[in-house]
């Protein structure tokens, strides 16, 4: 038989499975959830090496109200960090102000802020935008809130971003420090930090974590995790399995979730409860 049928039928498989609800993943392996979602809740995160390391400057930096800074490849599970940590603060002393980044300008990027801030302007002049910023986080510290500034993926913000946003935490001439910041994004953000017009910012972060992917027995422990969050215990994953995920995302987390699910429904779609190997590569094919 030509190998590329046998691939053409398992893939149609793989798709039916998909539109079935019948023949779903979920009931097939008896889920009561979705398996490697991203909605898990905080108290059901797998506990990432590192995780305690990267909360603990997170703290420190907040304490100090000065800049932590957090990086990593795409999908390696930085904004899934940022949640955690974010959610082991008590919300009735800390004020988070969640802002994404674009590679908007300096007053596009205050705008956005504002608006985290629930309020909002029309002022063209970055000045003017600066002092509500600041007037508005002078209120919430008035309150006896600690205002943490988050910034996710922040690779993408302008250098004259990076040159203007610092002033943002000074207060009394710099002598009363009050807003935190944390930037978040992938490795080139380290690089837009040693720019020398990016150096007023850089010399306020007191701390760094890189996330990297995780390692093979990790990847056993993670998948292992998951499936029980989502109601089954047993072994469903072969060795050989596991090992295909873990190479096929090089430890990273949301291509791991991808790969192990799509296995899932592949195997589902063969009728088959252990997942092997070539199910993963089947899976490895629909995701680029």
């Amino acid at each position: 038989m030509n190998p590329s049928l046998v691939r053409n039928t398992k893939a149609e498989n793989y798709f039916e499975v998909r539109r079935n609800p019948m023949l779903n993943h979920k009931n097939y392996f008896g889920f009561e959830k979705e398996p490697f979602g991203q909605d898990i809740e905080v108290q059901d995160l797998y506990p990432l090496p590192g995780l305690q390391a990267l909360y603990d400057r997170f703290l420190y930096a907040v304490q100090l109200a000065a800049v932590a800074v957090i990086t990593g490849e795409v999908g390696s599970g930085k904004s899934t960090s940022l949640r955690y940590a974010s959610s082991k603060l008590h919300p009735s002393e800390y004020r988070i102000i969640p802002v994404l980044a674009n590679t908007g300008t300096v007053i596009e990027v205050y705008r956005q802020i504002t608006l985290a801030l629930s309020a909002e302007t029309t002022a063209s002049s970055i000045s003017r935008v600066s002092k509500l910023i600041r007037s508005l986080i002078a209120e919430i510290a008035a309150r006896k809130e600690r205002p943490i500034l988050v910034i996710d993926e922040a690779h993408l913000l302008r250098l004259e971003v990076f040159a203007q946003i610092h002033l943002l935490t000074q207060f009394e001439f710099d002598s009363k420090p009050i807003l935190s910041m944390v930037l978040c994004g992938q490795s080139s953000l380290i690089d837009n930090l040693l720019y020398y017009t990016s150096r007023p910012l850089a010399s306020r972060v007191v701390g760094k974590t890189h996330l990297e992917g995780i390692t093979l027995k990790q990847m056993q422990g993670y998948i292992n995790h998951h499936l029980e969050i989502a109601g089954v215990k047993e072994r469903l994953f072969s060795e050989e399995a596991v090992v295909a995920i873990q190479q096929g995302s090089g430890g990273l987390l949301r291509r791991a979730n991808l790969l192990a699910r799509g296995a899932l429904i592949s195997a589902a779609s063969e009728n088959t409860s252990l997942v092997s190997a070539e199910h993963v590569r089947i899976a490895s094919t629909e995701i680029l």
